[in-house]
C-alpha cells in the first residue's frame, strides 16, 4: 500500500483537572496532532508536556512541532516510522538523549494510529502480539497531610483499585509514615514509591532499606537522572529494586545504563521517550535482559492514554500501571464512552489504529 503524509494540524489544548496532583497546577496542557494522509485517512496523536516535570512546555512543543518537525515529515511514508524519526531527529537534534521527546511522541502516536487505520490493524497486530487484553491500574497517592491518606484510599477502592504508587520526597520521615499507613490499609496491594529524583544520594541510601522493611515493592527514580554513581551504589545496596524513569529516553540510553549495571528495571512511558517505537524497543530490551518492565504515564489524556494501554496490553504488563489520567483529568476528546476504567482496569481497544474515535467538537471545548 502506498500513502503519503499530506497535512498535519497542531492543536494546543488544556484539560481541566480533578483533585490535587503536585505536577499539575492549572490544568493539564497537551498538544493534539492530527495527521491526514493523501487518501483522507486521519491519525491522531498527542504530546503531553509538564513543565514541572520536564523542560518541555506547551509553548515549546507547539513551536517545535509547527516550525521544525512538521515541515520535516510532510510527504513522508506514514508506514516508515524509522524514516520519520530520523527526519524528526535531524530537525531537532539530540543532546544527551533524544531532543524534545515529548513533542515527537505526539507525531509517533499519530503515525501509529494512521498506519494502523490504513492497514486495518491495531498496534498489537502490527507487532505480531496478542490483540486486546486488560491493564490493571495503580492509584496515585500524593497527600499533603497524613490525614488525607484514608479518604484517598477509600476513593480508590470504591473505583476498584487495589494497588498504589506513592509520590515521595523530599521529606523522608513523612514518606516512611505515608508508606507505612498505605501498606497497613492495603496489605495485599502492589506498593511502589516514586521519588521523581527528589532525594539526595545519602538520603536515598538511608531510606531504601526502611521502605523495604515497610513492604514497598520498588523504588522509582530516587535521585536525579544524572547521578549515575548514586544509582550504582543503590543497585549494589540491593535493598529494593531500583527503577529508572526520567533518565531513560532512548533505547541507547537504556543499553548504556544496562552496561553500567545501575538499574533493576524501567517505568516505561511512551509519552516520555518519543512515542511507541522507542518505548516498544525498550520493553523488548528489558524483557530480553530479564529486568522489570513497569508502566506509567505523564497523566496521559485520552489519545496518549490509548497508546500506552496498547503497548502495555500487547506486552502483557505484569505489574499495575500508574496511568492516572482517568484519576486526575475531567475531560475527554473521545467519543463516548471513550477509555474508562472498570474495576480498576483499562481494556485495550481492538479496532484499527489506536482503536479510538476522536470527537472534534470536544477538542473545541478545551482548545487554547
Amino acid at each position: 500500500m502506498m500513502a503519503q503524509i499530506k497535512q498535519i494540524e497542531i492543536i494546543p489544548v488544556q484539560y481541566p483537572t480533578v483533585g490535587f496532583f503536585k505536577f499539575l497546577k492549572d490544568g493539564r496542557p497537551a498538544v493534539i496532532v492530527k495527521i491526514t494522509a493523501d487518501d483522507g485517512t486521519v491519525g491522531w496523536g498527542q504530546s503531553v508536556p509538564i513543565p514541572t516535570w520536564s523542560y518541555e512546555t506547551l509553548e515549546s512543543c507547539v513551536t517545535a512541532l509547527k516550525q521544525y518537525i512538521v515541515p520535516a515529515i510532510i510527504g513522508l511514508d506514514p508506514f516508515d516510522l524509522d524514516s520519520a524519526h530520523r527526519a524528526m531527529d535531524t530537525a531537532i537534534s539530540p543532546s544527551f538523549s533524544t531532543g524534545m521527546p515529548i513533542a515527537k511522541a505526539g507525531v509517533d502516536i499519530a503515525l501509529h494510529d494512521l498506519a494502523g487505520k490504513l492497514l486495518g490493524v491495531n498496534p498489537a497486530q502490527r507487532w505480531g502480539r496478542r490483540s486486546g487484553g486488560e491493564v490493571r491500574l495503580s492509584w496515585t497517592l500524593n497527600p499533603r497531610t497524613l490525614d488525607e491518606i484514608e479518604p484517598l484510599i477509600n476513593e480508590a477502592r470504591q473505583r476498584g483499585y487495589r494497588d498504589f504508587n506513592v509520590k515521595v520526597s523530599p521529606d523522608p520521615m513523612f514518606d516512611l509514615e505515608l508508606c507505612r499507613q498505605v501498606k497497613e490499609r492495603a496489605p495485599d496491594g502492589f506498593l511502589w514509591a516514586d521519588a521523581n529524583g527528589g532525594y539526595d544520594p545519602a538520603t536515598a541510601l538511608w531510606i531504601a532499606p526502611k521502605l523495604a522493611d515497610i513492604g514497598v515493592s520498588v523504588l522509582e527514580q530516587p535521585v536525579k537522572a544524572n547521578r549515575l554513581a548514586a544509582y550504582r551504589d543503590l543497585k549494589r545496596q540491593g535493598a529494593l529494586p531500583i527503577i529508572l524513569d526520567e533518565g531513560v529516553v532512548s533505547p541507547s540510553d537504556l543499553i548504556e545504563f544496562l552496561r553500567l549495571d545501575i538499574l533493576d528495571g524501567v517505568v516505561m512511558k511512551p509519552a516520555r521517550c518519543g512515542g511507541l517505537l522507542s518505548a516498544r524497543r525498550q520493553v523488548e530490551i528489558l524483557l530480553d535482559a530479564g529486568l522489570m518492565f513497569l508502566g506509567s504515564g505523564l497523566t496521559d489524556p485520552d489519545i496518549s492514554l490509548a497508546a500506552s494501554v496498547a503497548l502495555y496490553a500487547a506486552y502483557e504488563l505484569k505489574f499495575p500501571a500508574a496511568l492516572n489520567g482517568p484519576q486526575f483529568l475531567g475531560h475527554s476528546v473521545l467519543a463516548s464512552p471513550g477509555l474508562q476504567p472498570i474495576d480498576g482496569k483499562l481494556s485495550a481497544p481492538t479496532g484499527p489504529g489506536l482503536g479510538i474515535e476522536v470527537d472534534e467538537s470536544r477538542i473545541d471545548a478545551i482548545r487554547v
